[in-house]
């Protein structure tokens, strides 16, 4: 998708502190390495993994993933579903409060799914909210708020009516984007809502400090309806890109979890293998690079598939991720019941150099400068180094590096401001679309300008299609443009998670395939 989103005020105030003094004092409860610096705490405009992971201890939506990634009832207390699959109607909990005393209603998660929607907002992930009937219509500008079809007759009833059937829709209503915020506090402040002395939550924690490029300092909610399941007392989430630094500050006890495998040193994964502390799982993600095909060589598919052929995976996990990878010929994992991803290309010298050649650019002569653009940290820049070399050496093409912080990186793509950009992406829901969805037209999160009727249209029989056999073929064939054809995209190797921390110590951290784990139930063993 081309990112419409305007981002938030606060940035212009990059590298001043929110809130001085978050790290002075008593040490946290839990210190976590999260990543690189959160580039918004709002809902609605979140789109990285790390933010997330924060957003999820601060708001709660009417249902939550657990520690073992399973859906379970949070805001809401039950549900039901109209027999033809396409209406829910959610019961929220007696009693709920925001963090200030205000009472949480259905109409709040209303305003949140409308406001997310909003073409203002330019959320760039409205698209997950497009199963509900009018939402598609609304965001587009072609309606208005009132045809989208949420409801909230009272204040603990909301119900939602749906283009089709969506039987994930439950777990679905987990992520991010569908998380409720506070109406007034939002638009009595605007951008500079989520400031720590503005914020006002829903979630297990408040958010007690933001200290840029340094910590998220987070601190137990006594309004949450379950706070006495709430472990700890006080988390900080630290922002550290450098894989040497999380494992040092890890090592030394400064920091007690390292949750991203990219903070652990590619070099020493293989002796970690085998201790107590070091805990692998298979994820359901995948590590790929996007081309920007809406300007030359790109726009070219021959080039993108030359590109793509040049490639040998097999180096990229064996001599840098180091952590037992499967090498990615599909942007969808391997692993939703009934779904088996197709194939795609290998390396194909032969093939690469001729298309290379009939694309205008025999041996690589006359080839445009252009760029990797990643987001800075050791394990994106050693993966870059290695295409860069297999780029020259295959196709005699010069290709530079071009490094960039997490949200000015996340600015870039925005604006397709790149060449081809490292991305990665890890499956919000059990089920193909979850990723296939990403590249449809007009995406939030497309980031490659690229656009196929076809594609388009599968998806939409797809999700219109009530037998699953059906449906999932239909997915397939998709799938076959993205990753055969077209190729706006190159996969890589899909994700292993790599969790770092004490067993003895902790527990409420499980790998699961959705990589969720949520700080409301982490705490000191067997406490």
């Amino acid at each position: 998708m081309i990112f419409r989103r305007v981002l938030p005020g606060w940035l212009g105030l990059w590298g001043l502190t929110f809130l001085s003094g978050c790290n002075s004092g008593p040490r946290a409860d839990l210190v976590i390495c999260n990543g690189a610096e959160p580039q918004t705490l709002d809902p609605a405009l979140v789109s990285g993994q790390l933010e997330g992971r924060i957003c999820a201890a601060l708001y709660e939506g009417l249902t939550r993933r657990d520690a073992r990634g399973k859906s379970i009832p949070a805001a809401a207390e039950s549900w039901s579903v109209s027999p033809d699959g396409k209406t829910y109607t959610f019961t929220l909990r007696p009693g709920l409060k925001w963090s200030n005393g205000d009472p949480v209603t259905a109409a709040d998660f209303r305003y949140s799914w409308l406001r997310a929607l909003d073409p203002v907002s330019a959320s760039p992930y409205a698209e997950i909210l497009f199963f509900i009937r009018g939402a598609e219509d609304f965001q587009a500008g072609r309606a208005s708020a009132e045809s989208v079809e949420i409801a909230a007759p009272d204040d603990r009833t909301l119900r939602v009516r749906l283009k089709n059937p969506v039987p994930f829709f439950p777990s679905l209503i987990s992520f991010t984007t569908y998380l409720p915020v506070h109406r007034a506090t939002v638009e009595k402040y605007g951008d500079r809502w989520t400031r720590p002395e503005h914020w006002v939550g829903n979630g297990p924690y408040l958010l007690k400090a933001w200290q840029v490029n340094d910590r998220v300092s987070l601190q137990k909610n006594p309004r949450y309806h379950s706070a006495d399941r709430v472990r700890l007392n006080r988390i900080d989430a630290l922002a550290v890109t450098r894989a040497s630094t999380a494992f040092n500050l890890y090592s030394s006890g400064q920091a007690d979890v390292l949750l991203d495998k990219g903070l652990i040193p590619s070099l020493i994964l293989p002796k970690l293998r085998g201790r107590p502390d070091f805990h692998p799982a298979p994820l359901f993600a995948t590590y790929f690079y996007r081309f920007n095909v809406t300007r030359p060589p790109f726009d070219n598919p021959k080039v993108r598939r030359a590109f793509s052929l040049a490639i040998d995976k097999e180096a990229v996990v064996e001599k840098i991720t180091r952590g037992g990878e499967p090498i990615a010929l599909s942007l969808t994992p391997r692993g939703v019941p009934g779904y088996l991803p197709p194939s795609g290309p290998v390396q194909d010298t032969l093939t690469c150099k001729a298309l290379l050649r009939e694309a205008g650019y025999p041996n690589g002569e006359g080839f445009p400068r252009i760029s990797i653009l990643y987001n800075k940290s050791e394990l994106n820049e050693q993966i870059a180094v290695e295409l860069q070399a297999q780029w020259k050496r295959t196709l005699g093409v010069q290709v530079e590096l071009r490094n960039q912080e997490w949200a000015t990186y996340l600015r870039s793509l925005d604006t397709l401001d790149f060449d081809i950009a490292r991305s990665s992406w890890v499956g919000d829901y059990d089920d193909p679309l979850t990723f296939l969805d990403c590249f449809a037209t007009g995406r939030g999160n497309n980031r490659t300008g690229w656009s196929d009727p076809s594609y388009d249209n599968l998806l939409a029989k797809a999700q219109a299609e009530p037998n699953a056999a059906v449906r999932l073929r239909f997915l397939g064939q998709a799938e076959e443009i993205l990753i055969l054809q077209a190729m706006p995209i190159l996969p890589l190797y899909h994700f292993v998670g790599c969790l770092m921390f004490d067993p003895k110590k902790w527990d409420g951290l499980l790998p699961n395939l959705l990589d969720e784990h949520p700080f409301s139930e982490i705490g000191p063993k067997g406490k």
